[in-house]
């Protein structure tokens, strides 16, 4: 989804650099996509074309191998052969927003985003982030209200949400885990009133700010429905070719508009 791309450009410069605040210039000549944007657009591929998330997720790493990708993903994705390696990582929910609007039962989703993660990040909680994520998504897109959507992720998934952004902005430290990444980043999108505000949430408290502002704008698009224009132009213009080209496939195949 352009959300996630988005909201990984935007926190592309913030991610060693963090910023704790919502005010910050969106974008500079440092903005760029990281791997969180070519391992969603690997997952909008799979999806297309009803091929293997492995398969695809090395791929696109092929393709761009120096975006930004953790080491034991690095290793996971240069090996045809390498099995999962029992990740707990943010990796599986940065990736898996397509996942919860591509499909019309949230059984569906729960199904494919644990597959989506399972192929590299089989572990619990790696799984369970990627899940939570999609499902947010889903819900989002399916006109739940913030407060139902609060209440069925710390339901179905355990996650504990009854925090601010400001009462953990100042304390909050670089985590790349699902457990302390993805409740952070639907935090930030619930407390937003529109798109823009929740990627600047996510972002203004620190941490792995690419990533937690890819997930938050997975979910705050499906919620608001749009993306105010001068933000996707920006990050749309500044994408390879074939990134684009999948996007509008992958809109197309939904129904939507870019």
């Amino acid at each position: 989804m352009i959300g996630a791309l988005c909201g990984d450009f935007i926190g592309s410069v913030f991610e060693w650099h963090n910023h704790k605040s919502k005010e910050f210039e969106l974008f500079s000549r440092n903005s760029r996509f990281t791997d969180d944007s070519v391992m969603t657009i690997a997952t909008m591929d799979a999806l297309l074309n009803d091929l293997d998330f492995g398969l695809c997720y090395r791929r696109w790493y092929r393709k761009y191998p120096d975006a930004g990708y953790g080491r034991s993903f690095q290793a996971w994705a240069a090996d045809d052969h390498s099995l999962p390696y029992n990740s707990w990582g943010n990796g599986s929910a940065m990736r898996v927003s397509p996942v919860g609007c591509f499909f019309d039962s949230l059984e569906q989703v729960l199904a494919k985003a644990r597959e989506s993660a399972a192929v590299s990040h089989n572990h619990p909680e790696g799984i369970k982030g990627a899940q939570a994520t999609a499902a947010c998504v889903y819900w989002a897109l399916h006109g739940e209200a913030k407060t139902s959507i609060k209440r069925l992720v710390e339901e179905r998934f355990g996650y504990e949400l009854n925090f601010s952004l400001d009462e953990i902005r100042e304390s909050y430290q670089f985590d790349v885990s699902c457990q302390g990444s993805v409740p952070q980043a639907i935090v930030a999108f619930l407390e937003s009133s529109n798109y823009e505000d929740a990627v600047r949430g996510a972002v203004s408290i620190g941490g792995d700010s690419d990533t937690i502002a890819a997930i938050t704008g997975g979910i705050a698009e499906a919620f608001y429905k749009e993306i105010p224009f001068h933000i996707k132009n920006t990050v749309m213009s500044s994408l390879p070719d074939e990134f684009r080209k999948v996007i509008t496939s992958f809109y197309a195949r939904c129904g939507w508009k870019i």
